[in-house]
């Protein structure tokens, strides 16, 4: 069974993510999504798995965010998806698919539920 974290090398909690994961996945394909945004179609599955909603997986305290007036009530998940794909740093992180299961590593011991 595959497993992929959507990283960032910049923030902590993705860091001790990472560490994490590789102890018990350690052949897990690391993503940095920043450099490699997921398509809309990992992004649907990803929010499936998670059982979110698409405002309820950003970074609201991004600039993207505010600039973007995202947190208008009357944007539709269309909207947010799209916004989310063309910022991924909106996109909370780190974000661990193992199979037909996902996790938000925050805080990172979440993933274990999945693996």
């Amino acid at each position: 069974m595959s497993t992929v974290i959507y990283h960032n090398p910049r923030c902590s909690k993705s860091r001790q993510t990472l560490e994490l994961l590789q102890q018990h996945q350690p052949d897990a394909q690391i993503v940095e999504y920043l450099n490699t945004p997921p398509s809309r179609e990992t992004l649907e599955a990803i929010l499936r798995m998670l059982d979110l909603e698409p405002r309820e997986l950003m970074r609201k305290n991004e600039t993207e965010y505010k600039e973007l007036g995202l947190a208008r009530a009357e944007l539709g998940r269309e909207e947010l998806i799209e916004a989310m794909l063309a910022h991924p740093r909106l996109i909370e992180r780190p974000i661990v698919v193992h199979g037909d299961k996902a996790a938000l590593g925050r805080p990172p011991e979440n993933v274990l539920e999945i693996l």
